[in-house]
C-alpha cells in the first residue's frame, strides 16, 4: 500500500469520530433547548397571577391557593403551545351564580370568551361555608385581580343569577375591586306555574 493510500485511509478515520462528535453536540443542544421549553411551558401552567397584589387576602386562603397551584402543575401534561399575545379587555361582564350551597364567578369579555374565573371550592371552602358572603367576596377579589393583571379589565356589566346569599356580597366585591358597575341584571329563571314543584322535604 503507497503513502498516498496510507494517508486517504487516516484521513478518513480521523474525519469519521469528529462527525459524531458534532452529531453528539446537535442532539444534546437540542435535547437542552426542549428540556428549557418544557420547563417555561410548566411555569406557565402553574402561573396563577396573584402574587403581586394578594397581600390583602387572608394567609388560609393564600396557602390554599399555592396548594392548588401545585396539584394542577403535577396533574397536567406539558404540551407545546403557541404564546398568546397580550390582549386588553377594557369593558367586559360578570356572571354571578350564587346558588344555596355555592357561588361562581365568571368575567368575559363583550362576546362571552371567558377571562377569568372562581369559585368557593378554587379558595378552599368546603360544605356549608361555600355558600356565605364571605366566601362570594374572596372569590370575587381572586377573579377581580386576575382579569385586571391579564386583560387591564376595568368596566363590567352585571349578570347575577339565583338566589343565594353571596350574591350581593359578590357585586359589592367586584366595586371594592377596582371595576366599575355599569349595570346590573337579574337573570334568575323565573317559572311562570311551569313544572310541578318537588313535594318539601321531611326533616
Amino acid at each position: 500500500m503507497s503513502d498516498k493510500e496510507n494517508k486517504d485511509v487516516k484521513t478518513e478515520e480521523t474525519t469519521q469520530p469528529s462527525e459524531v462528535k458534532t452529531d453528539v453536540l446537535v442532539n444534546d443542544q437540542a435535547e437542552v433547548k426542549l428540556e428549557k421549553e418544557a420547563k417555561e411551558e410548566r411555569e406557565e401552567l402553574a402561573s396563577f397571577s396573584l402574587d403581586s397584589s394578594d397581600e390583602d387576602l387572608p394567609e388560609e386562603i393564600k396557602q390554599k391557593l399555592e396548594k392548588n397551584k401545585a396539584a394542577r402543575a403535577k396533574k397536567k401534561l406539558v404540551k407545546k403551545k403557541k404564546k398568546r399575545t397580550a390582549r386588553v379587555v377594557k369593558t367586559g361582564r360578570a356572571y354571578i351564580q350564587a346558588t344555596y350551597n355555592n357561588t361562581m364567578v365568571t368575567l368575559t369579555d363583550n362576546q362571552g370568551d371567558v377571562i377569568s374565573w372562581a369559585s368557593a371550592g378554587l379558595a378552599g371552602f368546603k360544605g356549608a361555608k361555600k355558600a356565605t358572603p364571605y366566601a362570594a367576596q374572596i372569590i370575587t377579589k381572586i377573579a377581580a385581580q386576575k382579569a385586571k393583571e391579564e386583560y387591564n379589565l376595568q368596566e363590567v356589566n352585571v349578570f347575577v343569577s339565583g338566589v343565594g346569599t353571596g350574591r350581593e356580597a359578590a357585586i359589592r366585591a367586584l366595586n371594592a375591586n377596582g371595576l366599575d358597575v355599569l349595570s346590573i341584571k337579574d337573570t334568575t329563571p323565573v317559572p311562570h306555574n311551569g313544572c310541578r314543584p318537588k313535594k318539601p322535604r321531611r326533616v
